[in-house]
């Protein structure tokens, strides 16, 4: 689909025009940081429904679910550390939670996809990483936590969408293999 594609890099640039035109005033930038963190979550899964990949859009559930368990886990682990407090002092900024949903929408999105939307996706997630660090919500090491552990979960829960699996199967008469191939 070339004008997802399309979509995904216009929106890249413009949110880093906007981004770097605001910071130049001494703006704060977070509210496109916010934005970014919704919308792209949503649109890997637009994306999933409007290929009709049922399959991807569980899988998109899934990893989404779990990269949310996980980081808020961590966050609720790490909050009495040194790692939990956030550049002003308040709780809570290990691992950043927004980083933490935009990467989950990009590794679904390079996972199940390819990097033709992958790519657009973690330049997207990228900005809202550097983002959250400008504006002294996080540091970079919350941000880069939040990121590895997205693609962590995106690899473990998300399997490309044209995939192909041989597997030996061991049964009580037989040895064999087993080939799947997903169209």
């Amino acid at each position: 689909m070339p004008g997802i594609q399309r979509y995904l890099a216009g929106a890249t640039v413009a949110c880093s025009l906007l981004g770097s035109a605001d910071a130049a005033r001494g703006q704060d930038t977070s509210i496109a940081g916010d934005i970014i963190t919704g919308v792209l979550p949503v649109t890997a899964f637009a994306i999933a429904f409007f290929r009709n990949d049922k399959e991807g859009e569980r899988q998109w559930l899934r990893n989404v679910a779990v990269n949310q368990l996980l980081t808020t886990a961590a966050r609720v682990g790490f909050n009495e550390t040194s790692l939990g407090k956030r550049p002003h002092g308040n709780p809570y900024g290990f691992p950043s939670g927004h980083v933490a949903f935009a990467a989950s929408g990009a590794a679904f999105l390079q996972e199940r996809y390819g990097w033709r939307y992958g790519v657009p996706a973690w330049l997207l997630t990228g900005y809202v990483a550097a983002n959250r660090v400008q504006n002294e919500h996080h540091h970079w090491r919350d941000v880069i936590a939040s990121g590895v552990l997205a693609y962590g979960v995106g690899k473990l829960f998300v399997t490309p969408e044209l995939a192909t699996h041989l597997a030996p199967v061991i049964g009580p008469d037989f040895l064999g293999m087993r080939f799947e191939r997903s169209f």
